[in-house]
This record gives C-alpha cells, sequence and structure tokens, in this order.
C-alpha cells in the first residue's frame, strides 16, 4: 500500500458541504435575511418533513438528542423511586438522563451478534426490580446501536405485559427501517439526534422527538419551550430551553434532500466491507427485517490485544479507526453507585474486542479499497 497518501478521514464533514454547496448556502442565507433565528419557519418545514419521511403522526424538534430523551421522560413524569430498563452497552446520554430525573437507570444485557438490548435479560431483570421491590418499573429504552434497530417486537411485547412506557433512543439510526416501515414509530416515543457525526447531521447540536400522540406532542411541544401554554408568559409546568435554532433546521433541511442518497451509499460500502473482510473480522450481523443506517460499522476481534494491534497497523497505514464503547454504562465511574451489581457479560467482553472502521457517503471507492486494503494486510501482519 502507498503510505504516502493522505489519511483517510473517519467522518468527512467538509467533502460534504462541498458536495451541498449552493443548496446549503442559500438555506442558511434565507434565515439571515428574515433573522428568525428561534423557532423561524424552517423548524416547522424540518418538523414536517421528518414526520413524513418516517411516517410519525408529530415531529417536535429540539436542541440535542439527549434532550429528546429528557423530554420524553419529564412528558410521563419519570422520576425518584422509577426503574427505567435500558442497555448497558451504549452512550451515556441514555443513562444519564434518568438519573437527571431522580430516577435509577436499570443496565440490561444486549444481544451478542447485534449488539441490541436482550429481550430475554431485560424480562430478567423485570423480574429481579419486581422481586426486590425497591423500584417501579416505568419505562424500557430501547437504542438502535449503531444504525440498526432494537428488537421492538419484543420490546412491544414485554413493554405491554409490565405495564411499561417504551422509549425508542433512535440517536444513531434516523433512516433505518424494520419490518418494512421507517423508525419513528417503534415506541411510544422515539428520540434522535442530528450532532453532527449522525447519518443526517446537523452543524452544531440538534435532535427532535417522533409520537403518534396529540398529547405527548403537545407536552413536548411546552416543556421544550420553558413549560410555557398558549402564551409565552403562561407557564403551566416546569420545562426547559430546549428548542431547536432555525439555523441548524436550515442545515438539516439542505441535507434531508440528499439523505436517501447517502443512506444507500451507506448500505454499498457496508455491503463491501462485509464482502471483503469476513475473514479478518466478525462482521456485524443484521437485525432480521431490518434496513440500517450505519451511523457505525463496527467489527469485533478476538481480544483487546489484537484490537490495540490492529489499529495500530491501520493508523501506520493513513485508517483511522473508533472504540465504540470502551466501557459498558455500568462501568463507568458516575454509573456504578446506580447498578445494582448484577453480571452483564457480554457487555463487559463486547467492550473489550469491538472496533469501527469508517464510514460516511464522501467515503470514495479508492478510499473503501484503502480501508479493505489495510484490514488484510493488517491481519496479514499479525498472522506472520
Amino acid at each position: 500500500m502507498d503510505t504516502d497518501l493522505p489519511p483517510i478521514p473517519f467522518l468527512d464533514l467538509k467533502a460534504q458541504q462541498a458536495r451541498l454547496g449552493p443548496g446549503l448556502r442559500a438555506r442558511i442565507d434565507a434565515v439571515l435575511a428574515h433573522g428568525q433565528f428561534i423557532l423561524g419557519p424552517e423548524v416547522t418545514e424540518l418538523e414536517q418533513r421528518l414526520a413524513a419521511f418516517c411516517g410519525a403522526a408529530h415531529c417536535v424538534s429540539v436542541s440535542s438528542g439527549t434532550d429528546a430523551l429528557q423530554i420524553a421522560m419529564m412528558a410521563e413524569g419519570i422520576g425518584p423511586g422509577d426503574a427505567v430498563f435500558l442497555p448497558a452497552f451504549t452512550y451515556t446520554a441514555t443513562a444519564e438522563v434518568p438519573l437527571l430525573l431522580g430516577a435509577t437507570p436499570v443496565f440490561v444485557d444486549i444481544d451478542p451478534a447485534t449488539f441490541q438490548i436482550d429481550p430475554a435479560h431485560l424480562e430478567a431483570r423485570i423480574g429481579a426490580v419486581n422481586a426486590a421491590g425497591l423500584l417501579r418499573p416505568r419505562a424500557v429504552v430501547g437504542v438502535d446501536l449503531f444504525g440498526q434497530p432494537a428488537p421492538w417486537p419484543a420490546l412491544r411485547d414485554i413493554a405491554a405485559r409490565h405495564g411499561l412506557f417504551t422509549l425508542d433512543d433512535c440517536a444513531q439510526a434516523f433512516g433505518a427501517a424494520l419490518g418494512g416501515e421507517r423508525l419513528g414509530r417503534a415506541a411510544d416515543a422515539t428520540a434522535t439526534s442530528f450532532f453532527p457525526s449522525k447519518p443526517l447531521g446537523a452543524y452544531g447540536d440538534g435532535g427532535a422527538l417522533f409520537t403518534e400522540s396529540d398529547e405527548r406532542a403537545a407536552l413536548y411541544r411546552s416543556l421544550r419551550t420553558h413549560g410555557e401554554g398558549t402564551t409565552r408568559y403562561d407557564v403551566q409546568r416546569i420545562g426547559m430551553n430546549g428548542r431547536l435554532d432555525t439555523l441548524q433546521a436550515a442545515v438539516l433541511l439542505a441535507k434531508l434532500d440528499v439523505f436517501e442518497a447517502e443512506l444507500a451509499r451507506r448500505e454499498t460500502i457496508a455491503r463491501r466491507y462485509d464482502e471483503a473482510l469476513a475473514s479478518v473480522f466478525a462482521t456485524p450481523v443484521r437485525v432480521p427485517e431490518s434496513s440500517s443506517a450505519w451511523a457505525i460499522y463496527a467489527v469485533l476481534l478476538r481480544d483487546g490485544a489484537a484490537r490495540e494491534a490492529m489499529q495500530a497497523r491501520l493508523r501506520a497505514r493513513g485508517v483511522p479507526s473508533a472504540v465504540y464503547y470502551p466501557k459498558p454504562l455500568h462501568h463507568q465511574p458516575a454509573y456504578r453507585a446506580s447498578h445494582d451489581g448484577a453480571a452483564l457479560p457480554v457487555s463487559e467482553d463486547v467492550a473489550t474486542r469491538i472496533m469501527a472502521l469508517p464510514l460516511h457517503p464522501d467515503l470514495d471507492d479508492a478510499q473503501v479499497a484503502r480501508v479493505i486494503e489495510a484490514c488484510l494486510e493488517g491481519a496479514a501482519d499479525a498472522a506472520g
């Protein structure tokens, strides 16, 4: 491999910005011209287009994916004494929000093949909480990890039997589908993120909530704007400042125009990796009857030492990699005191062996070939 070539970007927002060019600038210039920087017309247009995209009755844009999770839980009155069940292997925001509201996250192990929350272990965890009698089971958060859907039919069935609110943490998977339907209606509420690295990303923080409920949508709109009622100074409830900036809505509208094509490109790259690298890594196992948004293409190596060695070999060839996530949540210092000590062996094992390869729509064919070649050469070095 020619090591004189420039390093491959793990994420290339500059290339995306250049590709979008005039359309992106026209959207931003329109906001600068009308000057409605908070809840301007682009926010309403974006909400309507996002709802139509995934077939949801309502979309309420908010200031971040974390705030989307918080607003959804605030609307349900989740707080002290409540148990919120969520996977141990995910980003911190999923567990952070229940604690901010005074509730207790109950960590659930994951499926060793798909990395999604394990329904069987969820059942066991609900049973254990009920048996202990210290917390009220209130909600289950399914995370559509790395762009693939969580096992929503099973999660909905479990939630219905136990009377739990379902919240889809779709931060990494907007654009994914399960059973032929886009995510956005799989749970009682769906929260997504428009952080710049996400499949549909803004140029700053942003997020959205989706729901089929008129009542929930109205409550989300109130909570995102300081709990206001019919007028700005009619304060009906304790809320927060959680609105999406108009400029970020403008950026997202420009990106939404090409989003379908970008999803298709992500799928093409993922399939190339699948075909070329199955002999080197444990490549991603697809969730049945689904399509992925491919926010992250994560492979498994033999162990932590093999991962470290492979990352070093890739770096030497100008190919980046990343680790999502180096620690399961119950091992994070901030959450140790909340964990009940239950064993979560799959999450712990996956954290030591997982590695992500670059995958974004501006990765060209030559760069994809370089990534593949570097992985194959790295495997050959290790074998030799």
